[in-house]
């Protein structure tokens, strides 16, 4: 079981810090998260996927977490923290403006567009991972893309593949 975490670990923690918007507090959740699938590792059926469940555990906790601290603002964002220098200006504006468009989303939409865009899961596990039908997270995920789209200044005319006038 512990080969499975290692493995697991890069990705629940840039889940985690996109999440979260803090190295430190995405690298307590993903503390936390193999904290308790180790100690409940009887409960994960070996049929289905280690990393579903894990990111389900992982999404589990931030949930509980964020009812807990409501009332706190959330902190600066990792990628504004970055101490890697980004190759140019205009891509570390890229990067700031992102994260920027992040934060506007709606955390179930930012949610939705982390865990299929940057994680790269399939809709029904994505679904599990947040414990919403296959057509909620769609719609999240649709709401999401526009929303991210409208922040960075494209709009619906913009996008790939619309005709404009």
């Amino acid at each position: 079981m512990t080969w499975l975490l290692a493995r697991e670990t890069p990705r629940l923690r840039r889940f985690a810090i996109a999440m979260t918007g803090s190295v430190e507090q995405g690298d307590d959740l993903v503390q936390d998260t193999l904290e308790r699938a180790l100690r409940k590792q009887n409960q994960w059926r070996r049929e289905s996927s280690v990393r579903a469940w894990l990111f389900t555990i992982l999404y589990r906790i931030h949930l509980n977490q964020v009812k807990r601290r409501r009332t706190e603002q959330a902190s600066v964002s990792a990628m504004e923290r970055s101490e890697v220098t980004p190759p140019n200006q205009d891509s570390h504006v890229e990067m700031l403006n992102m994260a920027a468009a992040l934060r506007a989303l709606s955390p179930d939409q930012r949610d939705a567009v982390l865990l299929v865009g940057l994680e790269g899961f399939a809709y029904d596990e994505a679904a599990r991972v947040m414990g919403v039908p296959v057509g909620t997270l769609k719609s999240r995920l649709y709401r999401g893309r526009e929303a991210l789209w409208a922040v960075r200044g494209g709009g619906r005319g913009a996008r790939v593949g619309k005709a404009g006038p």
